[in-house]
């Protein structure tokens, strides 16, 4: 044993490469200062436990009419016994907003790793049933496409474009959800992406166009101890900056000093600072009985002008409640409207309000 220990030391002396940190039942976590590669990280990391592929977005078609989109690709490792091969759960989420219809679709699917389930290694091309995320790449510039529908009564194609670098959100390659060592995630984002496409309503197609975001994490343990959920949101503000914010709360409602507020300047640089989470108003799912936040006041410091400044979220309707009938997740994730406070900033966001209906499982 000693021998093998030395030889080890050794090769890592050599190679200048530590073996990645595992969890007890041997996922990978995530690990400071990683080198991501292009574009083999925008596809699956089996190693890793928990991972997801997340697009939210606004759009509108001519004459105005406008929609809220959301379409999710989740992969959970597992292994049916301790030393049993590794098995992957595919869930996925499609929602769509319709404002002038007063209208909110959505439908949940989950499969086994398979013929109707796959997350693809080196490349992004994940897939659930008939929904498709995927990239492509022409003269040098990526895309990426999504294919989704809800039910018999939305369908879309959507082409996505980068119209801005993508980031690395938290320090060193590592976003901390909480005070565990293991609590973290690869968090990788494009904060603003162009979108054209054809959505398809039972009254007719619209060719759509607008803005989403989207983020791609990877982990194997994403909360401490203790944690019931958490309070998510991507804010496209009209001068052209970002901001990321997630608020992970305890069981009593106390914020864990891990959560954060990101700026992204219109370069793409980022710039993290202090937060508080106010909920002004609240709404109560018909549903389900859920009581979730819905008008929300972010008070922080605009890094462009160094004063304080308040950030008020609006759902752009009330109910945009997901019911996970197959997952077992249910949550809020919905269009807002984004005011501040003094009167400098407008924008749009999308919010995501989990753990309110029950601490989260998959």
């Amino acid at each position: 044993m000693r021998i093998l220990l030395a030889l080890l030391l050794a090769v890592t002396a050599l190679t200048g490469i530590a073996a990645p940190a595992l969890t007890q039942d041997g996922f990978e976590l995530p690990t400071v200062g990683r080198h991501f590669e292009f574009p083999k990280d925008h596809g699956s990391h089996p190693t890793f436990k928990i991972e997801w592929w997340y697009l939210t977005g606004h759009l509108e078609a001519r004459g105005g009419r406008q929609f809220g989109f959301q379409a999710t690709f989740f992969r959970r490792a597992f292994r049916e016994t301790d030393n049993g091969p590794l098995n992957h759960i595919h869930l996925a989420h499609m929602a769509l907003t319709d404002l002038r219809g007063d209208r909110f679709f959505h439908q949940e699917r989950l499969a086994r790793d398979g013929w109707d389930a796959e997350a693809t290694v080196g490349d992004l091309s994940v897939r659930n049933g008939p929904w498709t995320l995927r990239r492509e790449s022409s003269a040098g510039r990526d895309t990426f496409i999504v294919e989704g529908g809800i039910k018999a009564d939305v369908s879309f194609a959507f082409t996505l474009s980068p119209k801005k670098p993508l980031v690395v959100f938290g320090e060193n390659g590592v976003s901390r959800k909480g005070s565990d060592p293991t609590a973290a995630s690869h968090y990788l984002t494009f904060t603003r992406m162009g979108v054209t496409g054809d959505l398809h309503l039972p009254e007719g197609t619209l060719d759509v166009t607008g803005e989403a975001w989207m983020d791609h994490e990877f982990s194997s343990s994403q909360l401490s101890e203790g944690m019931v959920g958490w309070d998510w949101a991507g804010i496209h503000l009209d001068d052209g900056r970002e901001v990321m914010v997630y608020r992970l709360r305890f069981k009593d409602g106390t914020q864990d000093p891990a959560s954060r507020l990101t700026w992204v300047d219109k370069s793409g640089e980022l710039t993290t600072r202090p937060f508080s989470w106010r909920v002004e108003r609240t709404w109560k799912s018909a549903a389900t009985g859920v009581e979730y936040p819905a008008v929300v006041a972010i008070d922080t410091v605009d890094p462009q002008t160094g004063t304080g400044i308040t950030l008020r979220l609006t759902p752009k309707r009330e109910d945009q409640e997901l019911i996970g009938n197959r997952g077992g997740v249910t949550y809020w994730e919905g269009a807002c409207a984004v005011e501040s406070t003094p009167k400098s900033l407008t924008g749009k966001a999308y919010m995501e309000l989990t753990g309110y209906a029950g601490q989260l499982r998959m």
